[in-house]
C-alpha cells in the first residue's frame, strides 16, 4: 500500500509540475520572459519529458490500450459523477484539480496493474498448491 501512494504521489507531483491552475508551473514558466528559452527551462523540459515517457510507457505496457481506455472511462465517469454531485459549486479551478488527479491516478493505476497482477496469481498458485 505504501508503494502504490508513493508512486501516486510521484504521479500526482510530475503531473502538476507540468501543469496547475495556480500558475505555478512548467507551462506557465516558459512563456514568461516572451517564450525566452533558458538553460533552466531546458532542464527542467527534459526532466518533465523524462518523467512523462517512463510514466506513460510503464503505464501503457502494463495495461495495453483497451486498459488505459478502461481505466481512463472509469476516472472520468467518476469526475463527471463527483462534478455532478457538488452542484457545480467547485468552480474551474476545483474541476481542474479533479481532472489532474485523475489522470494522475490513472497513470499510477497503470504503473501499480502488473505487480497487483503478479500478486494475485501468486496467491492463486500459492492457495491452489495446498
Amino acid at each position: 500500500m505504501r508503494g502504490l501512494l508513493l508512486r501516486f504521489a510521484g504521479v500526482l507531483a510530475l503531473v502538476l509540475l507540468t501543469y496547475n491552475p495556480e500558475g505555478w508551473s512548467y507551462s506557465h514558466w516558459v512563456p514568461r520572459d516572451g517564450w525566452a528559452f533558458t538553460p533552466p527551462k531546458a532542464v527542467a523540459g527534459v526532466l518533465l519529458t523524462i518523467g512523462w515517457v517512463s510514466v506513460f510507457v510503464a503505464s501503457w505496457r502494463s495495461l495495453g490500450f483497451i486498459g488505459t481506455g478502461l481505466a481512463a472511462a472509469l476516472a472520468a465517469t467518476l469526475l463527471w459523477w463527483l462534478v455532478e454531485s457538488a452542484d457545480a459549486s467547485l468552480g474551474r479551478r476545483g474541476i481542474t484539480y479533479l481532472a489532474l488527479v485523475a489522470i494522475a491516478m490513472v497513470l499510477t493505476a497503470g504503473m501499480s496493474w502488473s505487480r497487483l497482477r503478479r500478486r494475485i496469481a501468486r496467491r492463486v498458485d500459492v492457495g491452489g498448491a495446498r
